[in-house]
C-alpha cells in the first residue's frame, strides 16, 4: 500500500489547514493510521493516532487543536489542524501500520508553514 499525503501549505497563524492521506488500497477498520512530523534540527515526533478501537492520541502540543477524522469508505485519513501556530511549522508525514502483517507504510510528507 502506497500513501499519498496532500494539503500542506503556507497559512498564517490562527489558521488552518486539513492535510489527507490517502491510501493506494483497502485499509481495515482495525489498521492504525497516524500523524508525524519533523521540523528542522528535530526529531519526528507523532501528532497525532487512531488506534483500532477508534480511540485517539495526541501529542501534547496539539491537544485541542488537531483531530484525525477517518473515511475507511474512501482510505483515507485527514488531519484537521486548527488554531496553526509557528511551531506547528514541519514536514507531516502519514504512517499506515497494517495490524495483520505488521507492516508499515510512511506517505512522502507535506511541507506545512506557519508565519507568525
Amino acid at each position: 500500500v502506497q500513501l499519498q499525503a496532500s494539503g500542506g501549505g503556507l497559512v498564517q497563524a490562527g489558521g488552518f489547514l486539513r492535510l489527507s492521506c490517502a491510501a493506494s488500497g483497502s485499509i481495515l477498520s482495525i489498521d492504525v493510521m497516524d500523524w508525524y512530523r519533523q521540523a528542522p534540527g528535530k526529531q519526528r515526533e507523532m501528532v497525532a493516532s487512531m488506534d483500532s478501537g477508534g480511540n485517539t492520541n495526541y501529542a501534547d502540543s496539539v491537544k485541542g487543536r488537531f483531530t484525525i477524522p477517518r473515511d475507511n469508505a474512501k482510505n483515507t485519513e485527514y488531519l484537521q489542524m486548527n488554531s496553526l501556530k509557528p511551531e506547528d511549522t514541519a514536514v507531516y508525514y502519514c504512517h499506515l501500520l497494517r495490524r495483520l502483517t505488521l507492516v508499515q507504510s510512511w506517505g512522502q510528507g507535506t511541507q506545512v508553514t506557519v508565519s507568525s
